[in-house]
């Protein structure tokens, strides 16, 4: 315990030495959708490129454990917290710019403005992430869909930083952007910029289209309650929100955690919900739908401990 104290201010003392904001035991579930998780060890707010590489590269160098944090919409945090590093791209990282049919955004950008950004551009190809609570960042990692739509139907590349703290620009085939799935699951490097490759589109159109999707999210999903968004990938030849809810468990509860009665693809806080109680529920939820079903459900959410 001593060594690992004596790791984390030695890091925080170089971190500011640099002047990057570090913050000690700073509460997760303040920086999540579903509210939930305990302590980092290390909070590093990143204000600009710059800062994200001197801090990469520092973290290296110290071997703690790291995590990259956007807007925290697919993520739950362990109750115990994370021991090591969260590196969170938000406000400050979030700059957007159009130059013909391409829209560049810095990972902390939100999903939702990049579509607004480009509707107002007439730029057409995004109105399936409208209403996505996820940054540009968390997109890519997680290759982010909605309404058949998904981030390998509009990325043609991401500027990127490896753990030595040096920037690489990636194709969208070394992307290698799957089902929920990308490169960054496996390079752990850092997202620092995304391209977008857009066509031309009718203002108007494009923006009924945004309002459908938006709308059909409100009536359809508990975006009143703390969630982590779509809590199972969908199983091949199925969907998990019918499985779950042919089983009969919507509503099923742990704790203050339950299937959404308005969609059984989420996973709802109902109030003071812990991270055993939201995976107890998945655990539970999974078991009984392959008993029922023969069906297999695999988490959609980024657990971290």
């Amino acid at each position: 315990m001593r060594k690992e104290n004596n790791m984390v201010q030695e890091l925080k003392k170089q971190l500011e030495a640099e002047t990057i904001t570090v913050l000690e035991q700073e509460p997760l579930c303040q920086h999540t959708t579903f509210k939930i998780g305990g302590n980092a060890s290390l909070f590093v707010e990143i204000t600009s490129p710059e800062q994200l590489c001197k801090a990469i590269a520092l973290i290296h160098q110290s071997k703690m454990p790291y995590y990259f944090l956007g807007k925290g919409s697919n993520v739950l945090f362990a109750d115990e917290g994370f021991h090591g590093v969260v590196v969170h791209l938000g406000k400050d990282l979030c700059h957007i710019r159009i130059k013909g049919n391409q829209v560049y955004a810095q990972a902390g950008a939100s999903l939702q403005q990049v579509c607004v950004e480009a509707q107002k551009a007439g730029l057409s190809g995004m109105e399936f992430a409208y209403g996505i609570p996820g940054s540009v960042g968390g997109g890519l990692y997680m290759n982010a869909g909605a309404y058949g739509g998904d981030m390998s139907c509009i990325v043609s590349g991401a500027s990127c930083v490896d753990m030595e703290g040096n920037i690489h620009h990636l194709t969208l085939p070394e992307l290698e952007l799957g089902y929920r799935t990308s490169c960054f699951e496996k390079n752990k490097w850092a997202i620092l910029e995304v391209e977008f490759t857009l066509h031309q589109g009718d203002k108007d159109t494009i923006l009924s289209q945004m309002q459908d999707y938006m709308s059909r999210r409100r009536e359809k999903q508990p975006l009143d309650k703390p969630s982590a968004g779509s809590a199972f990938k969908r199983p091949q030849g199925a969907y998990a929100s019918a499985l779950i809810d042919q089983c009969g468990l919507k509503g099923y509860q742990v704790g203050g955690a339950a299937i959404s009665e308005k969609h059984a693809g989420f996973i709802v806080n109902l109030g003071g919900a812990t991270c055993k109680d939201v995976l107890a529920v998945a655990d539970d939820v999974s078991a009984i739908v392959k008993e029922k079903t023969g069906f297999v459900l695999e988490k959609e959410i980024r657990v971290v401990k």
